[in-house]
Parts: C-alpha cells; sequence; structure tokens
C-alpha cells in the first residue's frame, strides 16, 4: 500500500551530514586547479573560495527562513507554486525529474566510477558499471527505509570530512613551496568561471529543505543544520585550498591534473595515489546518496499535486519511502550515465537554469512575506532585507555569466536546457491546464 505519509525521522545530525554530505562530492578535487588557474593569485584563491562560503551562507539564510515557514516534502517546489503558481513549481519540479537531478547522480556516479577504476580493473565498461551499480545499489538502499538511507549518509560523511582533514594535515606538513612566480593576471571571464564552478562546489546548500516534513522540531533543527552545514563546509574549503598553495604553490597548483594527489603526495608518496582515489570514491558515494534521498522527495511532492505524476506522489506504507519517485529517478539517472559527457561541461550546461530557480526562489522570501503575512515564520533571515538583497544580486550575476559563458562556449548545452523547460511547459500546458478546463 502507498498511502502513507512522510515521518519525522531525522535528528540534527542527519539534516547536517545531508547537507554536508552532498555539498563535499568530487568537486572539490576537481575544480579546485580550474579555479585557481582563473584567479591569478594564490590571494584570489582563498579570496573566491571565501566568497564563495558566504554566498552560500546567504542562501542557506533564505532557505531557512522559507524551509520553517513551509516544512514540506518539495523545498523549492512548494515555494515557487506558491509565490508564483502552480505552473512555476511544475516547471521546477519537472526540470529537477527529468534531467538536473538524474544528471547531478548520474555525474557523481560517474565520478565514483572513474576513480573505482584505477582501484581495479581499469576499462571504459567497468567504469560505466561500477557508475550504474552504486546507483541501483543506493537507490535500493534509500527505498528500503530512510533509516538506512540515512545512516549510510551519516557514515560517508563523517569518513569524507576525516578524508578531507587528512589532505589539510598533510599539505601543512609539507615543506612550503617555492613562491618565486609572479601573480597572473585576473580578467572577468576567468573571474566568472571561478565563480561558476566555486559555487558549484558549494552546491548542496539547500538540500535539506527538500527533505523538510521529516526532520525533527523543524522550527530549530531547520536553521541550525543550513547553518552549521554551510559554515562547516566553507572552513573546510577554505582550509584544503590553503593547504594546497602550501604544499604546490600557487603555478603547481592551477596546472595540476590531481591536485589532492600532489599535495598528499609531498608527504606520503607511496600511498597517495590510491589514497585520494577511495577517499573521492567515498565522497563521489556520499554525494550520490544524498542527492537521491532528496532528489526523490521533489519527485514525490510534484506527484502528490499534479494528476500527470500521479504515480510518482504515493508514500509507501510498508518502507517508509517515496518509492515510485526513488524508482523512476534511479532509471533516469542510470540512462544518463551512459551519455555522460564532461565533469566541467555538465556543470556549465546546468547552471543557468539552477541559478534562474535560487533566483525565483530568493525572490519568494519578499513575495510571500506580503502575499501570506499570516504564515507563521519560526525563523526570519538575519539581516533582512539585506542578506536576501545579497543573494538575488549574487543569482543575477550568476545568471547572467552562466548564460553568457554558455553562449560563448558551451551553447549546445544551453540549448538542451531551454528546450527542457519549454517541454515541460508545454506538458503543463496539455495536461493540468486542459484537465482545469474539463472540471469546470
Amino acid at each position: 500500500m502507498m498511502n502513507a505519509a512522510p515521518e519525522k525521522k531525522l535528528s540534527l545530525f542527519d539534516s547536517t551530514c545531508i547537507i554536508v554530505g552532498i555539498i563535499i562530492g568530487a568537486g572539490i578535487y576537481e575544480t579546485g586547479p580550474l579555479v585557481a588557474a582563473s584567479m591569478g593569485s594564490g590571494s584570489g584563491v582563498i579570496g573566491i573560495w571565501l566568497a564563495g562560503g558566504l554566498l552560500a551562507l546567504t542562501g542557506a539564510l533564505c532557505y531557512a527562513e522559507l524551509a520553517t515557514a513551509y516544512p514540506r516534502e518539495g523545498g523549492d517546489y512548494v515555494y515557487l507554486s506558491r509565490t508564483y503558481g502552480s505552473a512555476s513549481g511544475y516547471i521546477f519540479g519537472w526540470s529537477q525529474l527529468a534531467i538536473i537531478r538524474p544528471g547531478d547522480i548520474a555525474l557523481m556516479a560517474f565520478v565514483f566510477g572513474r576513480y573505482a577504476e584505477t582501484l581495479y580493473a581499469p576499462s571504459e565498461n567497468v567504469r560505466v558499471m561500477y557508475a550504474v551499480s552504486v546507483v541501483v545499489l543506493l537507490t535500493v538502499i534509500n527505498m528500503l527505509g530512510v533509516r538506512g538511507g540515512k545512516w549510510t549518509q551519516n557514515i560517508l560523511t563523517v569518513i569524507k570530512t576525516l578524508g578531507l582533514l587528512a589532505i589539510v594535515t598533510a599539505g601543512m606538513l609539507a615543506p612550503g613551496a617555492s613562491k618565486a612566480a609572479g601573480p597572473a593576471s585576473l580578467s572577468m571571464g576567468g573571474l566568472e568561471l571561478a565563480l561558476i564552478l566555486v559555487l558549484f562546489t558549494y552546491g548542496g546548500w539547500n538540500e535539506m529543505a527538500y527533505v523538510a516534513a521529516e526532520i525533527k522540531r523543524p522550527e530549530r533543527n531547520i536553521v541550525r543544520a543550513l547553518v552549521t552545514g554551510t559554515v562547516a563546509v566553507a572552513a573546510l574549503y577554505v582550509l584544503v585550498n590553503i593547504a594546497f598553495l602550501h604544499a604546490l604553490g600557487y603555478e603547481k597548483t592551477a596546472a595540476s591534473q590531481a591536485v589532492a594527489v600532489d599535495t598528499v603526495s609531498a608527504i606520503f608518496p607511496y600511498i597517495a595515489g590510491k589514497a585520494i582515489s577511495v577517499l573521492i570514491c567515498v565522497s563521489a558515494l556520499g554525494a550520490v546518496n544524498g542527492l537521491i534521498f532528496t532528489g526523490a522527495r521533489i519527485s514525490y511532492a510534484l506527484g502528490t499535486e499534479h494528476a500527470s505524476f500521479r504515480g510518482l506522489g504515493k508514500w509507501s506504507n510498508r518502507f517508509g519511502t517515496p518509492v515510485w519517485a526513488l524508482i523512476a529517478q534511479g532509471c533516469l539517472s542510470a540512462a544518463i550515465i551512459l551519455f555522460a559527457g564532461s565533469f566541467i561541461d555538465t556543470i556549465l550546461y546546468t547552471a543557468p537554469v539552477v541559478w534562474l530557480f535560487f533566483l525565483a526562489t530568493g525572490l519568494s522570501v519578499f513575495l510571500l512575506r506580503k502575499k501570506e503575512p499570516g504564515t507563521e515564520r519560526p525563523y526570519k533571515i538575519t539581516g533582512y532585507p539585506v542578506v536576501p538583497i545579497i543573494f538575488c544580486a549574487c543569482c543575477v550575476f550568476m545568471l547572467y555569466s552562466s548564460v553568457s559563458y554558455a553562449l560563448r562556449n558551451k551553447p549546445a548545452g544551453l540549448l538542451v536546457m531551454t528546450v527542457a523547460l519549454l517541454a515541460g511547459a508545454l506538458v503543463f500546458r496539455f495536461t493540468e491546464v486542459k484537465k482545469k478546463k474539463e472540471s469546470k
């Protein structure tokens, strides 16, 4: 039977692990050198990671107000629907279901497969098999119950956090690199790319909003988890980049093909490669599990309100999870793995749509305060209205930057995402609107 509803089973620790576990994927290992090369100097590198952390925190505070006021499954889907109407929530849910969420899961699974094959049986076919297998395995774990999904997340998050701290320790114990070379120049294009990559690497601070209905004492724990998780990851990222620069210097950091391996090799040259491969595998697994856990809740919320996706909006009495939403998400993710492109290309393809929805959600903080003034808000944004204005301004800049960068370098990806959004609008037009007219 599938007529149950979400239960409050997530503690503050569980919720924080979801945020930290999703944010710390493989991004910090992949984007670090590219960010360094884009910024032109070591001080610029540390500055952009600090700025990214502060911007992520402004967004986390916005989501904290929304999630405590509307503690339901679906996050942005709920806020956008209440602010702009059901069509906007539908398009968000559609884009997450059809492209963005399965794409993110497939991306992290592919990273897992790429590093897993370096440990055992290097082969293109084995890499794909590893990636598909991990999506299937973690989807099944999350289908069988919230307990299994959350403890998998907690364990993986603790391991990957300790691993990053080990990299920081190794980097700081390494002999300091030469600082003879002068810094390169910083261009506007370099800053734009660096911000896109940095904020992608911080991505995930908003994920807990999707599971708000399952959090114990949401009026307190949502804010605590969002702030604690975001600040903790920002501190880790800054420390890791300081360690990279200390061990390798700016030029070697920017040119490195495996920056974490090169950093640890300064102290442990014989085990660095395998140790970092294991750590990246664990990091990718934690991100995949968290994305599976939260992503299915978006599809579930979509299915509860829109008849065309009714099958996804069922909560299993037996397992206490959105089983059909998890199955659909897993199948789409496994299919996308077969067509995955490069890590950076995938980020650039999805960035414009991601920032468009972030902007719409940021504006909903202001609009919902006016539209629904009677709604209880256990938490109101600290520093309102400055903090949400900063977040919205960041979204505008990132939307402009990601679109302009895509037009110059990856126009095909921008076209694909535009077509996907238009397809969602057409499906809404010919199903939901038509049914409303027929019911009158």
